[in-house]
């Protein structure tokens, strides 16, 4: 990325364009696996482009390239004003430049090590050594240690005088156990959906107690084997952290994101429940649920200071004592549906124009410790790390379930439970929220693998959220 001079090319190129910006993007991934106590996997790819996009006409236009030189990026704003010109013929919103704010800053995760000062070796053994923690039994009959890390290099620069950089260290850690008897199989993972994924360097890899984890790991998976079905029925549920993190995800974040409310994933990841005029009006849970946007929040996976339109990110409270009254949506989807939005505006890379995405979207803590919480239920279930998810096209209706579970009897802890699931109905299900965990139950989580778009994207996103109790809940076992 260093021999190529952004700043230099961008003062030369010529356009008739009203506002055009470059989008730099350089990443690289290494990722490694091991499987029962064995190297699997090591491999590295990297990507180095720029994305072009102008306003003619009230139109944006896209172009992409990466021939990384005045005379290959020249010839990428010049198919962006063909593609702008003749898209303004038929557009439905006339687009100025109040959509790409002025900012300029930077903007560096807060890393003690950098992810290229670890050597393959090192990484390999520790992944190899996790099997003999993992194999808690003769009945765990695989085992996975996974590691990725990506080192993500963002320039913007606009003609209206906006110049921005970003520097992203990444993390992805994960271990798993497949347990084997009699014909039922468990698996237990590092809390499901490689959900310890970090802004952060390698002394998260290197400080995280390999043995501890990875022992919990393999004796719950051995565990789950002999453990009874969960049972069917209307009781109160209790969910970890970690399963919050994909309530969150699919029941607030993805119907919540203006762009889909406005149509324009209709025909790919669909449309949403959600409507403009529920906001400041739905209720979407009870007074103790309050959801914000925060890409702010330390070693989050996706914090950083502006998002790809050059605004500038903030907290924001997005449901408020469970009052609906800001949606994601970037400056785009503002300015089309007049609504305020967040600084959420995010492409996957390079090749790809920014869309309306999450980023970090957290569940504020409440006053509960998790003692109370199981103290105050008869009848319920407790349940940890998504394995199975389900929701239909509107985001409304959903099936979920987890890897662990636990029966809630009397106002204690009692057996293991297998097959652990829940269903429900978005709203009707946020509002039988009954108690939130205190600030000693919050656990702050990320998943690398959020898809949207047309091209699709994969993103990154992360979710914090404490133990939540809800009342009368839809719960059934069964894979």
């Amino acid at each position: 990325m260093n021999s190529f001079n952004l700043n230099t090319i961008f003062k030369s190129l010529k356009t008739k364009a009203e506002w055009f910006s470059l989008r730099e993007v350089f990443e690289s991934t290494n990722t490694h696996v091991a499987r029962d106590g064995n190297p699997e996997a090591n491999y590295s790819n990297s990507t180095h482009g720029v994305m072009i996009e102008i306003l003619i006409n009230g139109q944006l236009g896209y172009s992409a390239t990466n021939e990384l030189t005045l005379q290959g990026l020249q010839n990428a704003i010049n198919k962006a004003e063909f593609f702008a010109l003749n898209a303004s013929k038929y557009s439905l919103v006339k687009f100025d430049t109040s959509i790409r704010p002025i900012n300029s800053g930077n903007y560096k995760s807060n890393a003690k090590n950098n992810i290229n000062e670890i050597s393959i070796p090192e990484i390999n053994n520790l992944l190899v050594s996790s099997n003999q923690y993992l194999k808690h039994s003769d009945r765990i009959i695989c085992t996975t240690g996974f590691a990725m890390m990506v080192d993500s290099k963002h320039k913007y620069i606009c003609s209206n005088g906006s110049n921005i950089e970003q520097d992203f260290q990444f993390i992805s850690l994960d271990f798993s156990a497949t347990g084997q008897h009699n014909g039922n199989i468990q698996k237990r993972t590092d809390h499901g959906m490689l959900a310890r994924s970090y802004q952060i360097g390698t002394e998260f890899i290197l400080d995280t107690n390999i043995k501890e984890r990875c022992q919990k790991i393999g004796e719950q998976a051995d565990e789950l084997l002999f453990a009874e079905e969960c049972p069917t029925g209307e009781m109160d549920l209790v969910l970890a952290p970690d399963q919050m993190m994909l309530q969150i995800h699919e029941s607030v974040g993805h119907p919540l994101e203006v762009d889909r409310i406005l149509g324009d994933e209709r025909n790919y990841a669909g449309w949403s429940f959600i409507r403009m005029d529920d906001f400041n009006n739905l209720q979407y849970g009870s007074n103790l649920m309050n959801i914000t946007f925060d890409p702010t929040v330390n070693q989050q996976f996706a914090s950083y200071k502006f998002d790809d339109s050059g605004l500038e990110a903030k907290k924001d409270y997005i449901i408020k004592d469970g009052v609906l009254i800001k949606g994601l949506g970037g400056t785009e989807s503002q300015f089309r549906s007049k609504l305020d939005g967040v600084a959420n505006f995010r492409s996957s890379s390079w090749n790809r124009p920014p869309i309306d995405r999450m980023a970090n979207l957290n569940l504020e803590p409440g006053a509960s410790s998790f003692n109370e919480i199981i103290s105050n239920i008869e009848n319920g279930v407790y349940m940890e790390s998504n394995k199975s998810w389900s929701i239909d096209d509107y985001r409304n209706k959903f099936q979920f379930g987890c890897e662990y579970g636990k029966l809630i009897e009397n106002g204690e802890i009692t057996k293991t439970l297998r097959n652990p699931n829940y269903r429900g109905i978005t709203t009707p299900f946020w509002n039988k929220l009954k108690s939130v965990g205190d600030e000693s139950t919050f656990k702050i989580y990320g998943t690398p693998y959020c898809g949207k778009g047309e091209p699709n994207q994969i993103i990154r996103v992360g979710h914090a959220s404490p133990v939540c109790h809800f009342e009368n809940i839809d719960v059934f076992g069964g894979n």
